[in-house]
């Protein structure tokens, strides 16, 4: 991975947050993607939701597997802990991570071919098991590093730079992550940040698997007349569900509202999700409504946007496994490696 190094300009009067510290401190390196590619948008958004969440950077551990997007790690919060894994095996790792260290603040950044195709099934068990993390997907339904080729999320219909005409039915992230029984699932657009910076937020208070799929054109290989993840195509169809607000536990709610205008739901931090309808019939806590009206919209070509499915509920992967609260990281070596004869003593009750 190519890391440029940013030049840092502390300009006086620069704005900072909670812990003292400003913008510049959750940015990375310069990035080396294509000028105006969405993932650049993301990263921005992403380092705002830091910004403002005031999360200490060492206690952030970043995550990817390999793509375009699989770069955006290297461009934010620099003093974070960071792995770059292998293809479609980020998922893993991230299980690995978060169960050695239950304490750190996970988010994993992949995209439609590191995800939906050679990491499809490590996608859908880190979304079983309810992984404590925010897995962003930066969706371009293209292989941009391999000159364009369709993905596995490339819409029926949608046409290449080159003029080939996508036969194959696709995988949509979110219908898949709701199926699989996911606990939080989200839609942003990297031209939209008004919306995409709270369901960052948001995604990293939860506890669990937060699956955040984000129409990310491509620039290059995938912004032209025919292609439904194209920047024109998803402004033109672009439908958002819910419209969302992310509340610190530490604000104080003034805003008066009539009922049936928002729903407030309440995470285990003491932070507020607040769902503002924009379709009086959409209720982002029914499964099965939310699937029904997932797929209605899109045989319509709309691209629904904003938080589409939360359950506070499901209990986490260190809940489900039962697991001690103090992290292994910290555990003495005496106790994670008892010796030859604790070994021999297990092995001896499993014959």
């Amino acid at each position: 991975m190519t890391y440029i190094k940013k030049p840092r300009i502390d300009l006086p009067g620069r704005g900072r947050n909670e812990i003292g510290l400003t913008m510049r401190d959750y940015e990375g390196g310069l990035s080396t993607l294509c000028a105006g590619c969405g993932h650049d948008s993301i990263t921005a958004a992403i380092v705002q939701a830091f910004f403002e969440l005031s999360t200490p950077p060492e206690s952030v551990i970043k995550l990817s597997g390999i793509g375009c997007s699989s770069k955006t790690p290297a461009y934010f919060v620099s003093g974070a802990h960071g792995f770059n894994s292998v293809h479609g095996r980020m998922p893993s790792v991230a299980t690995g991570a978060m169960a050695a260290n239950r304490d750190l603040v996970c988010i994993a950044v992949s995209g439609d071919g590191d995800s939906l195709s050679i990491g499809f099934g490590q996608f859908g068990h880190v979304v079983r098991r309810n992984l404590n993390m925010l897995y962003i997907i930066e969706n371009n339904g293209v292989y941009g590093l391999t000159k364009g080729q369709f993905s596995a999320s490339a819409d029926p219909g949608s046409k290449a730079k080159k003029g080939e005409v996508n036969v194959m039915q696709s995988i949509d992230p979110v219908s898949t992550a709701i199926a699989l029984g996911g606990s939080f699932v989200a839609r942003g657009f990297s031209g939209d940040r008004a919306q995409l910076v709270p369901l960052i937020k948001a995604g990293i208070r939860h506890r669990g698997c937060a699956v955040l799929d984000v129409i990310s054109p491509c620039v290059t290989f995938n912004d032209h007349e025919g292609s439904t993840k194209s920047y024109a195509y998803t402004r033109e169809n672009y439908h958002p569900a819910v419209y969302t607000d992310f509340v610190p536990p530490a604000e104080q709610i003034e805003a008066e509202q009539k009922d049936g205008e928002a729903t407030t739901v309440t995470m285990h931090d003491g932070s507020r999700i607040k769902l503002r309808k924009a379709d009086n019939a959409y209720d982002p806590s029914d499964r099965s409504a939310v699937m029904h009206y997932l797929e209605d919209r899109r045989t319509k070509g709309e691209v629904v946007t904003g938080l589409l499915y939360i359950d506070e509920d499901l209990p986490e992967m260190h809940a489900i496994a039962q697991t001690e609260a103090e992290p292994l990281s910290g555990r003495a070596f005496s106790d994670l490696s008892p010796g030859a004869a604790a070994l021999a003593k297990l092995q001896k009750g499993m014959r």
